[in-house]
């Protein structure tokens, strides 16, 4: 609880105090803090020294030290009634909560990043517990929806009394802050659910409106433990009641500090996805698989795992999920670019699927497919699918130099035609060196969408050429295209007759990645139409997106089993592509 929190911060005075510390000071009247707030963003009498009286309700620590202070209320709900008081002269140290005071200090708007903190300076106390049955701090405001605005609550204590759903976890390891929405279901990502334009504008600002930060009351770095989680960190879609805290507006962006632990009800880790079908085609990405020198030197790798330890972490995380996908055929993105010896990072992948008896093999290119740090590959267990011919790449001046050159294989499974599999990864979404079209056109598709899209017009045009010389109709486009399904390298595809495999899906709309507080898809499956009839399920198993970073093979390479093998969600598809 935070009040145990904050027991080894010095108490002011002991409780029955009363003191007169400015004679002069003491003669005025206090004014409300409602006066001071004002109804805009801005405090109208900036500069002023006032004095107030109210109850201490939060303490936060740190750098920005200070207490959040409340009285009795104005009677104006558009006025907040409660404000931050710096912590610099607050002589004897910082009150407790639950600590009556009356205290004068200067008015000032603080730079809160975006937007302003209004806020008390210079601070002197005048009186401590003097008037303990006066002195009161107004009721706790109950929310069971976003206001329309946050301002004429900044600083006060607020309850939500509906529950809210975890949408983020990428800042609490670092900062302590939780991500959570108010509402039922996820924040989808406004391009995977609208194609850019007034729909997606008005999805993202809905998803801002209901996003709320949850804080743990300090700005200390990598803190050793979130006190209000005593337990694991929660999975995106978990569930929290009880939340209560004091509104604060800082780091561009109103946050709720927590005066006390809220209830977290956990989402549940699914079990692998059963898709039915007789072959099964499977997609990964592998966020970055190095594996040193491939002897056990060469750590850290520029890349991926620091040690051995950490890699043999990410080795038995990625083999336990990719023997759970039960796959014929995976594609695979972000494996390190070195070869095909049997140090290299593929056959090493390999070689860890095999020790329990398997019989998986990898696709080799000769070299590459690309010159970039990381590439595409493909594996397969050599009894459940056969290649066909040679493997075929595409390298020009996009693919090698943006995107990554894909790969294609064909295969063929018992006495059934022959199908093709082509590993993607496009150009990510860093901005970078981005110019021209290939910068950040403000429109929700982030920079080198130009450069994405071009990948998938010349892998669309490539792929018609037939490379393979299979005379199949039988094709899967899979990988990390890094463009959500209503962008416009995606939609190219589709238009052009690629069918998405998970069209129709059943249940919540499907996922594979979850940035900025939002889920949609990086990954995807097109299919040929003759393959797209062959089809019998899809299906995501989300082990990755929704699990906390402190879960990553580099943050607790202790942990086992499937979770937070990377970053991305796995897909499996199932076929029928067997003969009777």
């Amino acid at each position: 609880m935070i009040r145990m929190m904050f027991r080894l911060v010095p108490t002011l005075l002991a409780p029955s105090a009363c003191l007169l510390l400015a004679g002069a000071a003491m003669a005025q009247q206090p004014i409300a803090i409602g006066a001071i707030q004002g109804n805009g963003e801005r405090s109208p009498r900036v500069g002023e020294t006032v004095v107030v009286e109210g109850v201490v309700t939060a303490v936060h620590a740190g750098k920005r030290a200070g207490v959040f202070l409340q009285d009795a209320g104005d009677g104006d709900p558009a006025t907040s009634d409660a404000i931050f008081v710096e912590a610099e002269g607050l002589a004897g140290g910082i009150p407790s909560i639950g600590t009556p005071l009356r205290l004068s200090g200067t008015i000032v708007e603080a730079d809160a990043g975006r937007g302003t903190l209004t806020l008390l300076r210079s601070v002197q106390i005048l009186l401590v517990e003097a008037r303990r049955k006066t002195m009161k701090a107004g009721p706790v405001v109950r929310l069971k929806a976003p206001p329309a605005d946050w301002e004429p609550y900044e600083g006060m204590r607020v309850e939500i009394t509906a529950p809210l759903t975890v949408a983020g976890t990428h800042r609490l390891t670092r900062e302590g802050m939780l991500f959570a929405h108010f509402g039922e279901g996820r924040l989808r990502t406004p391009t995977e659910a609208f194609a850019p334009g007034p729909e997606a504008k008005a999805l993202a600002t809905d998803n801002a409106r209901r996003l709320l930060r949850l804080d743990d009351g300090s700005d200390q770095d990598r803190p050793a433990s979130v006190w209000y989680l005593p337990g694991d960190p929660p999975r995106t879609g978990s569930r929290l009641t009880r939340v209560e805290g004091v509104v604060d507006h800082w780091g561009g962006a109103y946050r709720l500090q927590l005066t006390r632990a809220p209830k977290v009800d956990p989402a549940d880790r699914p079990k692998p996805p059963k898709v039915g079908g007789d072959v099964r085609i499977a997609a990964l990405n592998l966020e970055n698989l190095f594996n040193g020198d491939g002897a056990g030197g060469g750590f850290p790798t520029p890349r991926g795992a620091r040690t051995p330890a950490e890699l043999e972490a990410q080795l038995g995380r990625l083999t336990t999920t990719i023997h759970g996908l039960d796959a014929d055929v995976v594609a695979l993105m972000e494996v390190e670019n070195d070869g095909y010896g049997p140090d290299s990072a593929i056959a090493q992948l390999v070689a860890a699927l095999n020790r329990d008896g398997a019989d998986w093999r990898y696709i080799d290119a000769g070299r590459g497919p690309g010159s970039d740090q990381i590439r595409v590959g493909l594996i397969h267990r050599a009894s459940r699918a056969t290649p066909v011919g040679a493997p075929a790449t595409l390298e020009d001046d996009l693919f090698g130099t943006r995107s990554r050159p894909p790969l294609a294989q064909s295969f063929r499974a018992g006495d059934g035609p022959v199908f093709t599999v082509v590993a993607n990864h496009f150009k990510s979404k860093g901005c970078g060196d981005a110019s021209g079209a290939d910068a950040d056109q403000k429109d929700g598709q982030a920079c080198w969408n130009a450069a994405r899209t071009e990948s998938a017009r010349r892998l669309d045009a490539w792929l018609r050429s037939d490379p393979m010389r299979s005379g199949s109709d039988l094709s899967v486009i899979v990988g990390d295209l890094n463009a959500h399904r209503m962008e416009d390298p995606v939609r190219l595809l589709v238009d052009a007759g690629w069918r998405d495999a998970f069209d129709g899906h059943r249940g919540e709309p499907p996922y594979s990645y979850v940035f900025d507080n939002q889920t949609g898809r990086l990954d995807h499956a097109l299919l040929s139409p003759a393959l797209a009839k062959r089809l019998v399920d899809a299906a995501e198993w989300h082990t990755n997106a929704d699990e906390p970073d402190s879960r990553g093979y580099q943050e607790a390479p202790e942990q086992r089993g499937p979770w937070r093998s990377s970053d991305h969600d796995p897909l499996v598809l199932g076929f029928r592509l067997r003969k009777p």
